[in-house]
């Protein structure tokens, strides 16, 4: 998946000039879930960059852990949702492109304000049965960070979807072991995440976010268990800060910003494939 790959690598490029830039945003988990979210959007879902709230006969993704934005904004205006030139107002006073995404500044491709970690996945079973309700055969995806599933609102939805067979949903957990205050097993352990979606009653599999041909093989497959009684769960193990070595697999890197210095190290590991902003 070459292609993919250079998408990616311009991706996280963007992430962190973008962070640098506001000296403020959340690098770590972004570049973790590059790959994901490329993926998704150049290759897997159908979706219209025009850009309609209703996405009738469409794919719908929600961003759960909005913390992640800056991915979702530089994945966003690559797909051609809005000008790539956009980034540069990351952050900034009356910018569209705020830390969290959110719905009243009419940011095309935000369906939803996120951040507020928990409430995606129950965001995501209503649009899902919307759908069904409509006959509409669009799929519906979702994101999630593995520190959000210590919110007890995440287990009240993924109840709900496996209760009422949402079996439109696909949603991702972004299994990298890290949050803000340290690993996840120093903060709240949280277990065998694919064990617990399994004993809820969900389709579960299981993949390596940063491997493109592995992480595409097993979105296709999802696809394929959809419309079988069951939502369908992706725990996908992923290296925060992945692309950048001294980033990698440090929880520090959750929520700062990269100085001068730093930028520089990091751009010189992440060469420009599609023409910087």
């Amino acid at each position: 998946m070459p292609e993919l790959i250079k998408i990616a690598t311009q991706v996280r490029r963007d992430i962190v000039r973008m962070v640098h830039g506001a000296n403020s945003g959340h690098p770590g988990g972004s570049l973790g879930c590059a790959d994901f979210l490329t993926a998704l959007y150049f290759k897997i879902m159908k979706h219209n960059p025009a850009f309609n709230m209703d996405a009738m006969d469409e794919d719908v993704f929600f961003l759960s852990n909005g913390h992640i934005s800056p991915l979702f904004y530089a994945v966003l205006a690559r797909s051609g949702y809005f000008d790539i030139k956009e980034l540069s107002t990351f952050r900034r006073i009356d910018s569209r492109l705020q830390g969290h995404p959110t719905t009243h500044e009419h940011l095309p491709g935000v369906r939803v304000a996120s951040g507020s970690l928990g409430q995606g996945l129950s965001v995501a079973n209503g649009a899902a049965m919307a759908k069904k309700l409509n006959k509409d055969k669009g799929l519906v995806f979702s994101l999630h960070g593995d520190g959000e599933l210590q919110e007890g609102q995440i287990w009240e939805a993924a109840m709900f979807a496996a209760h009422h067979k949402v079996d439109n949903l696909i949603a991702t957990i972004d299994w990298n072991g890290q949050q803000i205050d340290g690993t996840t097993n120093q903060v709240l352990s949280l277990g065998n995440i694919r064990q617990k979606f399994d004993a809820f009653g969900w389709e579960t599999l299981e993949t390596n976010g940063n491997n493109m041909d592995e992480l595409v093989a097993t979105l296709e497959k999802a696809k394929t268990l959809t419309g079988q009684g069951k939502p369908i769960g992706i725990m996908m193990h992923t290296i925060m800060g992945k692309g950048v070595d001294f980033m990698e697999g440090h929880h520090e890197w959750h929520g700062i910003a990269p100085n001068d210095e730093q930028l520089a190290s990091a751009l010189a590991q992440l060469p420009e494939t599609l023409g910087d902003y």
